[in-house]
């Protein structure tokens, strides 16, 4: 299924247009769900300065975590890809510093992640081996890996990743990336199956795609504890 192209259609919400897949079910996982907005009646005061609300000063809601605010604390227009926004939407101080880090991580870092790097690889508890070029899916559901043989690995089915790391000296020195722990459930298994994956080849492409992929884990974790 995950060769299927997934279909995106325009919604629109009260926090703006939004593309989105036509089929739920194929939601990036980085994806954010949009928040509640707090009701009209239960914010007479900006929740960020206290100012209180009037003919003249108006509320707005954050779109990212559905608070109210003055104009003051909630004029800024940042771009929100986790919610799938066409556009630019108001945020608040404190949520528009983090949309503007997850930018750069889908500006950056999934550019990276889709393009792929080349590991050894190897799966369970076997002592063989393959060297794989392994990538994310243009949909970011699936890693997919790619050598004398093909498999994937579901993103949603993964529970825990460890990236490894080599050049750290007590007398300074820089870390890079070198290697990949994952443990995931493949379908139809209750069992966890480790991946083991080490760099090869070109280490400074294959350390990137590390590195973004350590970027990655975290936005995952946070849409799993949304």
């Amino acid at each position: 299924m995950s060769a299927v192209p997934d279909g995106k259609k325009l919604v629109r919400s009260p926090s703006g247009l939004r593309m989105v897949p036509e089929n739920g079910a194929f939601n990036s996982p980085f994806t954010l769900d949009e928040p509640q907005w707090v009701p009209d009646k239960e914010c007479p005061r900006c929740m960020q300065c206290d100012t209180k609300f009037d003919f003249i000063t108006r509320k707005h809601h954050c779109r990212r975590c559905g608070r109210c605010f003055c104009d003051k604390c909630c004029s800024q227009k940042v771009a929100l890809p986790r919610m799938c926004f066409v556009d630019p939407v108001r945020q608040c101080a404190e949520c528009s510093l983090i949309s503007q880090k997850e930018v750069e991580f889908y500006d950056k870092q999934l550019k990276v992640l889709t393009a792929g790097g080349t590991f050894v690889v190897k799966v369970g508890s076997s002592e063989k081996s393959e060297t794989m070029v392994c990538r994310l899916s243009n949909n970011h559901r699936y890693l997919f890996l790619d050598g004398n043989s093909h498999f994937e690995v579901e993103l949603s089915r993964i529970s825990s990743m460890q990236v490894l790391t080599e050049g750290s000296t007590p007398g300074g020195g820089t870390l890079r990336a070198s290697g990949m722990v994952l443990q995931y459930k493949p379908p139809g298994s209750l069992d966890l199956q480790q991946l083991n994956m080490d760099t090869a080849d070109d280490k400074r492409i294959a350390s990137a795609w590390l590195a973004a992929m350590h970027k990655a884990a975290k936005l995952l974790y946070e849409s799993k504890d949304q």
